[in-house]
């Protein structure tokens, strides 16, 4: 491990709840595609399937944020527990469900409440926030390699659900994944040291974390970016079933996770300077670019090497949206500020994979990279608009601007 990665590690208990945070985030990356692979073994129906993730999908997005800002108010683990627990019983039932035959709305009914599932990487981020509060230097290297332990999640995550689904039994990847939830949430909430401090009912005044200008822009170019994200996927799993190799896929995706893996790790060694909000601008423009030479894929390895470079701008711009959501967002509701965000790209993927897949059916697969490119277009239009409400810092109640220095409770950047 590199020196300022090491450095980072330094402090008390933090590989530890890096640890417990990378199982509890595998799930994410596995939940998904391992309902996918279940229901289509058990049925034969890909529309139930897609429709059930859907679902899930849209029930995380709503109930993450409510969730993150129980816990701004309640503490980690009176919270965390609990909601997990719920999203693991909801999974059982869907199992079990689908295992026996039941009707299908029985299904809908446990995957909108296997939705009450905690945003873990937010909680993990939100404990580096805590103890570097103040180090700008050192809590960008934390944001970096947690950008990588993601990237990890979505390069292994989905290999192993969908070969445990096929090779063992269908609800076996599902399986699986909620047992990484529980091990990982319940490690997590019991290490106490280092969980934030809970802000009190009194400092919750104003409503929700999305009022702030910066976190609106921040959600809604995510909103474009989860198109990018949803949309590939569906593409490339269709064009490499047109090219007779629908396997390579998996194969594929992974190296587009690669590459952002690899970026986040250099970009967490560098010490940068300038404001963050030109860095995320400069991001989002660049993963837009990048998807234009999606439209020339002719092959599948040409495809590969394509989605790796996009790939590259992906975890810079991440590990910069969490330091622009400290700069604007309240000290006592920065849980639900980074869960939001994680929201916009949910809805966004659950409309790009809608959009691709009609794309698919209707045009074929190499034209349903048109949709990638129109989502990136459209978050370098969003981004562009928004770019004057993330120059100026909003932070309050001892929070810190772009360049690290303190800013004094109550005071707004104007």
């Amino acid at each position: 491990m590199s020196s300022p990665y090491r450095a980072i590690f330094a402090a008390p208990g933090t590989k530890t709840f890096s640890a417990a945070g990378f199982l509890g985030r595998m799930p994410l990356s596995m939940m998904g595609i391992g309902i996918i692979t279940m229901i289509s073994q058990l049925t034969g129906e890909y529309g139930l399937a897609g429709a059930l993730t859907a679902v899930l999908a849209t029930a995380a997005a709503v109930l993450g944020p409510q969730i993150s800002r129980l816990v701004d108010r309640y503490g980690q683990r009176r919270v965390l527990r609990p909601a997990t627990l719920v999203s693991v019983a909801a999974v059982a039932g869907l199992l079990v469900c689908a295992q026996q035959g039941a009707p299908a709305w029985t299904l809908f009914v446990f995957a909108a409440g296997a939705g009450c599932v905690p945003s873990v990487g937010s909680m993990v981020r939100a404990r580096w926030a805590e103890i570097y509060r103040g180090s700008p230097r050192e809590l960008h290297t934390a944001y970096s390699w947690e950008s990588i332990v993601d990237e990890v999640c979505f390069i292994f995550g989905p290999i192993v659900s969908i070969g445990l689904s096929t090779a063992w039994f269908p609800e076996a990847g599902p399986l699986l994944a909620a047992a990484f939830l529980v091990v990982g949430v319940f490690w997590l909430t019991a290490q106490r040291a280092t969980e934030p401090v809970p802000h009190p009912r009194d400092e919750h005044t104003g409503g929700s974390a999305l009022r702030s200008p910066g976190l609106q822009v921040l959600v809604a170019t995510f909103v474009a970016t989860g198109a990018i994200f949803g949309s590939v996927d569906v593409v490339t799993v269709a064009f490499a079933e047109e090219q007779g190799r629908k396997a390579a896929a998996s194969l594929v995706l992974a190296v587009y996770a690669l590459g952002s893996c690899l970026a986040g790790a250099v970009f967490g060694l560098l010490h940068l300077k300038g404001a963050a909000s030109t860095r995320w601008l400069v991001g989002v423009c660049a993963m837009a670019v990048s998807m234009i030479p999606l439209l020339l894929a002719g092959s599948l390895p040409f495809l590969a090497v394509a989605l790796f470079v996009a790939g590259l701008a992906i975890a810079p711009t991440m590990v910069t949206t969490m330091a622009l959501i400290e700069q604007h967002v309240p000290r006592a509701k920065l849980t639900e500020g980074m869960t939001w965000t994680g929201t916009g790209l949910a809805v966004g993927i659950a409309l790009g994979s809608s959009a691709a897949g009609w794309v698919v059916d209707a045009a074929g697969a190499e034209s349903g990279y048109a949709v990638p490119v129109a989502a990136g277009a459209l978050a370098a239009v969003v981004a562009f608009l928004g770019f004057r409400r993330l120059r100026r810092p909003a932070q309050t109640r001892g929070g810190y601007g772009a360049d690290g220095h303190h800013i004094q409770d109550d005071e707004h950047v104007a």
